[in-house]
């Protein structure tokens, strides 16, 4: 365990964002089941935590092909899980799934729902370790929209390969459409088809995965972490944003427009998108397709003049951590006035935060938020946990202080 102590600073200069861990995951798969190996064994420019949870996954999972049980650790990564339940359970491979952290307690209802329907047995006392069995079979898949999209995202990667033709049918409405988008972009790549229709997808059976004859595979940048800077840019100095799609299928493409709607100014200067200060005022926030966004734009509210309103934002309670509650407890300790609300939060801004401690939860999407709002405080920010932005993000402090923070990582474990 380890904590970081920040002082406040401004943060300017420019940063290239790193590659989106989103498209890393699906991209990672889809090479392993076209037989093209590792897409990051060579040249490694960023590994993160999950991302190695998923290759390593992938390596033990086609080891067993031989009809041999294998045991795949899945760390703490939720996409890990969940995108390969049911790609396992498509290639017949009988797994063991185990994982740490919050993990084991994070929803798999819908598989245990939808996979025994299907020719597969699931064994679990309801969550971690779960054991599958049986080979996946091809038909309809009835689930909803509004509990994760990684679900629709684990069935577009396995039923490909299935001997026939399947569709999903949504019960509910979608909700972090994008990351769907994301998928059927990146199987596209990998030689894989999918018909999208008004509730749902057909799946054509009998597809093989091809290695793209472009190499190496490039995985765009990710608007995710871009979020944090253009954050600090809001805040504080004029950043300059590089390596970004403009016309990304990322859910969290939206933070443009959202950190343009608290004030700040936001535009493209060739490349590169650049964020300067403006005044900053309270703005309205529906979070049903950006949940990845809620805990760093919690952080810029509470320094906004007004009521930010954050709604349909319930998801985030079975994250790494209850995340709604992780902002609200971190906020007000730092002198924010932040109320916690069923689906989200409601937050009044402040002119300064004050030093002070709070949690990191183990959660590298809090630790990141509390690193920005500590930017505005009036003294020093010390935040537990700060080793968990390894998970998504390792070298986000290097990258922090290069553009002129303070930040001070003590007891890395």
């Amino acid at each position: 365990m380890s904590d970081v102590r920040i002082e406040p600073s401004v943060l300017s200069g420019s940063i290239l964002v790193p590659p989106s861990k989103s498209a890393a995951h699906r991209a990672v798969i889809c090479s392993a089941l076209a037989g093209g190996g590792n897409l990051f064994e060579d040249g490694v420019e960023y590994l993160s935590n999950d991302i190695r949870a998923t290759i390593r996954a992938m390596k033990t999972l086609l080891s067993g092909t031989d009809g041999t049980p294998v045991q795949v650790y899945c760390g703490e990564s939720g996409s890990t899980l969940r995108f390969l339940i049911p790609v396992a359970a498509a290639l017949g491979i009988p797994a063991m799934f185990t994982g740490e952290g919050r993990l084991p307690q994070r929803p798999i209802g819908v598989y245990l729902d939808c996979l025994p329907q299907h020719g597969v047995k699931c064994e679990t006392a309801g969550g971690l370790p779960l054991a599958i069995h049986g080979k996946l079979t091809p038909g309809k898949f009835i689930l909803p929209g509004n509990v994760s999209s990684q679900f629709i995202t684990g069935l577009l990667l396995a039923l490909p390969v299935l001997d026939g033709g399947s569709e999903i049918r949504l019960s509910t409405p979608l909700e972090s459409a994008g990351y769907v988008d994301m998928t059927i972009d990146i199987l596209k790549d990998f030689g894989i088809k999918i018909e999208a229709e008004e509730n749902g997808w057909i799946v054509p059976g009998n597809q093989s995965y091809s290695v793209p004859p472009y190499k190496p595979y490039k995985v765009e940048r990710d608007w995710s972490q871009a979020a944090f800077f253009l954050a600090a840019g809001t805040l504080g100095g004029k950043i300059r944003l590089e390596g970004l799609n403009p016309d990304s299928r990322q859910g969290d493409r939206a933070a443009e427009m959202l950190f343009r709607s608290f004030g700040a100014d936001i535009a493209w200067e060739g490349k590169q998108l650049t964020v300067t200060p403006k005044k900053r005022n309270g703005i309205e926030i529906d979070a049903a397709q950006i949940p990845d966004l809620v805990p760093v734009l919690a952080a810029t509210a509470a320094l906004c003049r007004g009521q930010t309103r954050i709604y349909n934002a319930q998801r985030l309670r079975i994250k790494e951590s209850d995340r709604l509650a992780a902002m609200a407890d971190g906020l007000t300790r730092l002198g924010g006035k932040v109320k916690e609300t069923e689906d989200g939060l409601l937050i009044d801004g402040v002119k300064t935060l004050h030093g002070g401690e709070v949690n990191g939860c183990n959660d590298h999407r809090i630790v990141m938020a509390f690193a920005i709002a500590a930017l505005k405080a009036d003294g020093c920010v010390t935040i537990h946990d700060a080793q968990s932005v390894r998970k998504s993000y390792p070298d986000f402090f290097e990258d922090y202080n290069r553009l002129g923070g303070k930040a001070y990582v003590v007891r890395m474990g």
